[in-house]
């Protein structure tokens, strides 16, 4: 669920082959502990989603309402080798995910 205090970030998705890689919108809604940095694999043909993957962890401050402490993807590109997707937050921080063995990087 999106706030009402702010506007989350339109990524467009990315596809490789037969799969689209797409951000997880409302990802607490689907068993995550938090809303941002979450992404799903896709079969393009069927609409099945084949995995999910949490990118990064969001640390919240119990003091603060969650929603307002979120941290959203704000870009994601296929590596020129297009064996990575390549991940930025709002936080300013950089991802690579290996699309072979779904390890995560930070840039």
């Amino acid at each position: 669920m999106e706030s009402a205090k702010r506007r989350v970030p339109s990524v467009p998705p990315v596809s490789l082959g037969g799969t689209r890689y797409e951000v997880v919108r409302g990802a607490r809604s689907r068993g995550f502990n938090q809303n941002g940095g979450v992404l799903a694999a896709v079969d393009v043909r069927s609409g099945k989603e084949l995995w999910t993957l949490l990118v990064y962890e969001t640390r919240y401050n119990d003091k603060e309402e969650q929603d307002v402490q979120d941290v959203f993807i704000t870009h994601m590109a296929m590596s020129e080798d297009r064996k990575h997707l390549l991940i930025k937050s709002e936080s300013k921080k950089s991802y690579s995910v290996n699309l072979d063995d779904r390890s995560v990087t930070v840039q």
